[in-house]
C-alpha cells in the first residue's frame, strides 16, 4: 500500500526548526572550539569570524541575505519564511551556546566526527520540515527538484571546494578534518534525503 502524504502542523515545524537549528549551534561550538570550519555559508561564516573579527552568528545572519530571493522565486514564499526564520533562530543560538559551554577536553578528530552527524542531521530535519539554513543550501534544493541531483551530493563538492580554499587560513590538519567533517555531514544528507522517500510535508 502506497503512504500518503501528511502535512506537518506549525507547531510540528516550529518544533523541528528549534531543534533542528539547536543541533547546528551545538556543532557550530565544537567547531570553534577545535579552529575547524564546515562548507556551504557556514563555511563563510567561519572564515569572516577566523579572519574579520565578526561573531559567527552575525557573519552567518548577514552573508545569507542574498540567498531569500533565489528561495522566494524557485522554492516559494513559505520556504523562504522559513528559512529565514532557520537562519535567525542559529545566528542567535551559537553564539549563545558557545558563551555558555567550555569543553574541559575536546579531539578536533572527534569534533568533526561528531559535529558532522550533528550538522547533518540538523539540516535533515529543517529539510523535512520545507526549511533550511539558507545560502548554498538552497542552491542545493533548488538543482535537486530542478535537475534531478541529489541535494547531499551538490552540497558536498561545494563545501569540499571551500572547505579546501580555507588552507590559507587555518592550518592544514585543521583543514583536513573540516573536510571530513563536510564528508558525514553530507552523506547523513545524501543516504536519508531522498526525493519520494519521506512522505509528510
Amino acid at each position: 500500500m502506497r503512504a500518503t502524504a501528511t502535512r506537518h502542523s506549525w507547531l510540528e515545524d516550529l518544533l523541528a526548526m528549534f531543534v533542528g537549528t539547536l543541533l547546528m549551534a551545538l556543532a557550530v561550538a565544537m567547531f570553534r572550539h577545535t579552529g575547524l570550519l564546515t562548507g556551504g555559508t557556514a563555511g563563510l561564516a567561519f572564515l569572516v569570524h577566523y579572519l574579520g573579527g565578526w561573531s559567527f552568528g552575525t557573519a552567518f545572519f548577514v552573508l545569507n541575505l542574498p540567498f531569500y530571493w533565489l528561495a522566494w522565486r524557485r522554492l516559494g514564499a513559505s520556504f523562504a519564511v522559513r528559512t529565514l526564520a532557520a537562519v535567525a533562530l542559529l545566528s542567535v543560538q551559537s553564539d549563545w551556546l558557545s558563551a555558555q559551554l567550555a569543553f574541559a577536553r575536546l579531539p578536533p578528530w572527534l569534533a568533526a566526527l561528531l559535529g558532522g552527524i550533528l550538522m547533518g542531521n540538523g539540516l535533515l530535519i529543517l529539510f523535512r520540515h520545507r526549511a533550511s539554513l539558507g545560502g548554498l543550501g538552497i542552491l542545493a534544493l533548488v538543482l535537486q527538484q530542478e535537475r534531478g541531483w541529489r541535494a547531499g551530493h551538490v552540497q558536498m563538492a561545494i563545501d569540499a571546494a571551500i572547505v579546501a580554499a580555507s588552507v590559507l587560513t587555518i592550518p592544514l590538519p585543521a583543514v583536513a578534518l573540516s573536510v571530513a567533517g563536510a564528508v558525514v555531514l553530507n552523506l547523513v544528507i545524501a543516504t536519508n534525503h531522498r526525493p519520494g522517500r519521506y512522505v509528510a510535508r
